[in-house]
């Protein structure tokens, strides 16, 4: 669940593949071809070629060595769905334009809206330490929620320790022992207090470092302040007012909605050994991840929600400012900047895209958009041992 640099950052896979930090090849089998969306596609390109340069992008991912990707694209022309390889290694059976996916870290900027509509509502400040709503919560080893602001928990100035970097919980969640703890729950106050067992990244607010515990720790101060899970408060203040019906947090629910295909893995072995096994990770229990990135969605839904967040649907003028106001990530990041959960990227056309990338085991996504929100992008990828889908993002909006 990490972010990257400029153009890494569109291809993020946010929990497996982020984690491990490791470029990996493809694998020793052969892609499969287009499927019907990306033939339905072709025929309209032809016709007005307005996506003909995404529908090569979404081929060559899946020529890397994906077993499948799906996307869609909107704009002032209407919409256009593309798509690659196989939702299921077994069956054969092609992508499907309203196939549900986790998107990992994509939940982020739901959360984050939930925040801010809080705190337009008066009920919480961005400048409230998190030791104000969690007393004791964020504490050890440097750890200190008094000197914490809920801002810096949104857009990772905390300096709070990343959970998923620490070498025990990748061993269990990501390596070779996930399959024999796919179904294992952990709670929110097991992650921070995991996280709790090593020293901060850095003293809050001097610099900038990508940790899902921040966002654990905001869907606990969103428990904290509606006296709900956060996952009620996205439920009924997101997903219901605008229609989201293929979006859901599923809490520990391993299984996924139908219809939706399968998730591969090679849970870090090397996909160039011919001998390295690709896994079905489709089911698990999401609470690994939690208000960092459990969620599941479509291509309409998360670019509907984006759109309505960036329009202004969502959120006053103030707490939109907050949003977009962005921090930079790094130097080796030119381009880039973090808000309260959404990215800002610059392109290498030079046009800035908002939104958020995820990831999650066997699962890659974004969804990125305009400013304006006029033209959006969303898309996923079924496998997290390769493929770059951040040249999905450039053909749509640079080619």
């Amino acid at each position: 669940m990490s972010v990257r640099t400029a153009r890494g950052a569109l291809a993020a896979t946010l929990v497996a593949a982020a984690v491990t930090a490791t470029a990996l090849t493809a694998p020793a089998t052969a892609a499969p071809g287009p499927g019907p969306a990306a033939t339905a596609a072709a025929a309209e390109d032809r016709a007005g070629g307005r996506h003909d340069a995404t529908r090569r992008a979404v081929e060559e991912v899946v020529r890397s060595g994906v077993p499948g990707v799906l996307a869609q694209a909107r704009d002032r022309h209407g919409v256009w769905n593309g798509s690659a390889g196989v939702a299921d290694r077994t069956t054969g059976r092609e992508r499907l334009p309203n196939d549900r996916y986790r998107v990992g870290s994509i939940t982020k900027t739901f959360v984050a809206t939930v925040v801010l509509q809080l705190e337009a509502e008066g009920r919480l400040d961005l400048d409230d330490s998190v030791e104000k709503w969690l007393p004791g919560v964020v504490r050890g080893n440097g750890h200190d929620g008094r000197e914490i602001t809920v801002r810096q928990l949104l857009n990772h100035t905390s300096g709070i320790y990343n959970v998923t970097a620490d070498p025990g919980f990748q061993a269990k969640v990501f390596g070779p022992d996930f399959l024999h703890h796919r179904y294992d729950t952990w709670t929110p106050r097991q992650l921070v207090a995991l996280a709790m067992e090593h020293a901060p990244a850095f003293a809050p607010g001097s610099s900038w470092d990508y940790s899902n515990t921040n966002y654990v720790l905001a869907g606990m101060l969103v428990e904290k302040v509606t006296g709900r899970p956060y996952g009620e408060a996205v439920e009924r203040r997101l997903l219901k007012p605008l229609g989201l019906r293929a979006t859901s947090v599923p809490g520990t629910d391993a299984r996924m909605p139908r219809p939706s295909g399968r998730a591969y893995s090679t849970l870090g072995a090397d996909p160039a050994d011919p001998a390295t096994r690709i896994h079905d990770v489709t089911e698990l229990n999401p609470s690994i991840a939690g208000a960092a990135g459990e969620m599941i969605s479509t291509n309409a839904d998360l670019q509907k929600f984006l759109r309505a967040l960036l329009t202004g649907r969502l959120l006053p003028q103030q707490q939109m400012k907050e949003l977009t106001r962005t921090v930079p990530t790094g130097a080796d990041r030119a381009g880039e900047g973090y808000g309260l959960g959404l990215m800002s990227t610059e392109l290498s056309c030079g046009k800035k895209v908002w939104g958020h990338t995820g990831g999650i085991h066997g699962s890659g996504s974004l969804v990125l958009a305009t400013r304006s929100g006029d033209h959006t992008l969303a898309a996923n990828a079924n496998g997290d041992w390769a493929g770059d889908t951040s040249r999905i993002a450039e053909a749509e909006f640079c080619g």
